[in-house]
């Protein structure tokens, strides 16, 4: 090997032994480059939850709710006609299901059949009892005559016995006199019977009014029920909404309470977000919520809340637990927080997905929360 190769060899042996140090190097940077990132990171999003996250409450488990209504039936019978489909949008009074109403219209017609009876009763006892007036009138005129003549009688009696104590009448002229004057006190005592019997004669027949006016009440709230019966055979939107969830075809027998369809109001969507009760602290009515829909891309608008809920969803469960057991296990629970959405929000559904955040520093003055905050 001539001099020039063993220098050349010897060189690129030096730069083989030089690169490692090189790459060590380099690494060192990259380590470094990352842990600054790191850093600037975690000093960014200290920054962020110092200035802003600190006072924001949050939860995923919110949805959009609407206070929907259920269609049920008050009556039983065979569905005659649905003139809604599914999803169709109705305005209030909107006809969603008519019942067929044979049996309740006939049941209308005999109620109103009976009435025309009972006041053909009524005016004829209104009649007798014009008539027993009259005769209360005609027996007082009776008595009046009869008083009069016995004042005749009595004064004739008293003149005759004096005539006769004198033997100046005979007492045949007594004796007439005598029986005048106890024919004018029966006659009297007759007027008077007359007088109480006619009374007691529209004492009865004004007895027998009530009882038939009684009657005609009790009618007239029949046919008022008849009519009511018939009216809810056709089932009305009782709001501007959306027809959904129809569970019932033409001529299927319903039964009364039975759930027919939902109509879901086309305003007064809110949003129910529950937040563990180790967050309610920071919650207060009034506060700005800032509400995420999955529906709508993520895009945020603002909410308000309106109350708290007065006990947490598992106490208001179907069957709730029951932790008075050996086998007790603590779960966090969740408190329903009602949340208003803006006038003017569009294209929501009941039942989408959103995600909230509440922030404290927007609590009304006076709150717990805001002297917190102070």
């Amino acid at each position: 090997m001539s001099r020039q190769d063993r220098i050349d060899a010897a060189n690129t042996e030096t730069q083989a032994q030089a690169e490692p140090p090189k790459k060590r190097g380099g690494r060192a940077r990259v380590l470094g480059g990352i842990a600054l990132l790191a850093l600037l990171a975690g000093g960014y999003a200290g920054y962020g939850w110092w200035t802003n996250g600190r006072f924001m409450v949050g939860t995923d488990d919110a949805y959009v709710q609407a206070d929907l209504s259920l269609v049920s039936s008050k009556l039983q019978g065979y569905v005659a006609e649905i003139p809604v489909q599914a999803n169709q949008h109705v305005s209030k009074g909107d006809v969603l299901v008519t019942i067929e109403d044979g049996d309740y219209r006939i049941a209308l017609e005999q109620a109103q059949a009976k009435l025309p009876t009972l006041d053909r009763t009524l005016a004829r006892i209104e009649a007798q009892i014009t008539a027993a007036k009259a005769s209360v009138t005609q027996a007082e005129a009776e008595l009046s005559g009869a008083e009069a003549r016995l004042h005749t009688a009595e004064t004739t009696q008293a003149r005759i016995k004096g005539l006769a104590a004198r033997k100046v009448a005979s007492q045949a002229d007594l004796d007439d006199a005598n029986g005048a004057l106890q024919t004018a006190r029966a006659n009297r005592a007759a007027a008077l019977a007359s007088i109480e019997r006619a009374k007691a004669e529209i004492a009865v027949l004004q007895a027998e009014r009530a009882e038939t006016e009684s009657s005609r009440r009790e009618l007239q709230l029949d046919i008022d029920q008849a009519q009511r019966d018939l009216d809810h055979t056709v089932l009305r939107a009782p709001f501007d909404g959306i027809v959904a969830n129809i569970a019932i075809e033409a001529g299927e027998l319903v039964n009364v309470g039975a759930r027919l369809a939902a109509v879901v109001p086309d305003r007064g969507l809110y949003v129910e977000a529950n937040f563990k009760e180790t967050q309610l602290d920071g919650i207060v009515p009034g506060e700005t919520a800032t509400l995420s829909i999955d529906a709508m891309e993520g895009n945020a608008i603002e909410g308000r809340v309106v109350s708290v809920a007065p006990a947490t969803g598992s106490v208001f469960s179907l069957l709730p637990a029951d932790n008075a057991t050996g086998n007790f296990t603590k779960i966090v629970q969740r408190v329903p927080v009602r949340i208003e959405l803006p006038a003017e929000t569009e294209g929501l559904r009941a039942g989408l997905s959103v995600v909230v955040e509440i922030d404290r520093r927007t609590a009304p003055a006076g709150t717990h929360v805001a002297q917190a905050l102070k």
